[in-house]
């Protein structure tokens, strides 16, 4: 799901729907199992109608603007998104994540109907920019009062990111909403937002990063080499451009070359060498005995760190 901070536009992929839940006969009396709210922003919505209070204690109290919602007793904790993990993304492949975290709830029988919805989703912005991203909806197991549920969040690079998108700059933040009948797929303005329980909680964690995906190549040549001869080490370190569904150079980096002998498991540094305007790497070093030669990449808070295939290299 994307939604730029600076566009209008509010409708896109219902992607916070619940699916199914499994609920152990022995743990709980009813289960939820809502179809989901289509082709609605409810992460728009949820922010929109959302009671400005924290939940109070009786969860049918309502906000004191007709157009709120009332505060449904709902919170979330433990959220994990790729179990901590980065998310690396491409040009053209879609990346699902796996995202899990626990919900506590109270006795609104709201969030027991089949028309409840939850889920996560990510959000940056600035004054400038900014992007959403929500998972697709969870499978949860629901106790007497509490719920684990996984989750999984599926990024479009083509359709959802751009490159001001990469970085350890994202939030995540839970939204549950009881429509209790009310049908937000319909025209919003004759909804009874009083009848409609709400829950968003910001910051369920925080410095989640999306990585634009990395590639470094080695070549060693001549091949065969007469030892002590000078042998010339060139390469590429590229990445995804979100901007352009393109890979381009990584200009300016750092990048170590490593080299173990055919006898050796372990690759020694040999020297750092500077990628160029266009990504590429070249460098000279005199050759010595039969072994791999290759580059590697420390990474930064946008691209992952990343090690190309060894280039063997025959002395004689």
């Amino acid at each position: 799901m994307r939604i730029r901070a600076t566009a209008a536009a509010v409708t896109v992929s219902g992607a916070l729907a619940l699916t199914a839940f499994a609920v152990p006969a022995a743990q709980a009396d009813s289960g939820w199992d809502g179809a989901g709210l289509a082709q609605k922003s409810l992460v728009e919505l949820a922010r929109q109608h959302a009671p400005s209070a924290a939940p109070k204690a009786t969860a049918r109290a309502l906000a004191p603007d007709p157009s709120d919602a009332y505060a449904l007793d709902v919170s979330f904790s433990g959220v994990k998104v790729n179990k901590g993990k980065p998310i690396v993304v491409g040009t053209t492949n879609k990346v699902t994540v796996p995202v899990t975290y626990n919900v506590a709830f109270g006795s609104d029988p709201g969030i027991f109907a089949a028309d409840f919805v939850l889920g996560v989703d990510l959000y940056w912005n600035s004054s400038t920019d900014g992007n959403y991203l929500a998972t697709n909806g969870p499978t949860c197991t629901v106790y007497t009062s509490t719920a684990t549920c996984t989750d999984t969040l599926t990024v479009t690079p083509k359709d959802e990111l751009y490159n001001s998108d990469a970085g350890a700059k994202w939030t995540a933040e839970g939204v549950a909403i009881a429509p209790n009948g009310e049908d937000l797929n319909g025209d919003v303005d004759d909804v009874d937002w009083n009848k409609v329980g709400i829950a968003v909680q910001d910051g369920v964690a925080t410095k989640v990063a999306l990585q634009r995906y990395a590639r470094l190549s080695t070549n060693a040549s001549p091949e065969p080499i007469t030892k002590g001869k000078t042998l010339t080490v060139t390469g590429a370190l590229t990445r995804a451009n979100w901007d352009t569904s393109k890979y381009a150079g990584y200009t300016v980096q750092k990048v170590t070359l490593q080299y173990r002998k055919k006898s050796s498991s372990t690759y020694t540094t040999l020297k750092t060498v500077t990628s160029d305007s266009k990504g590429n790497l070249k460098t000279t070093v005199k050759a010595s005995a039969d072994g791999y030669f290759r580059y590697k990449f420390a990474g930064t808070s946008t691209t992952p760190a990343v090690t190309s295939t060894s280039d063997f290299v025959d002395v004689k």
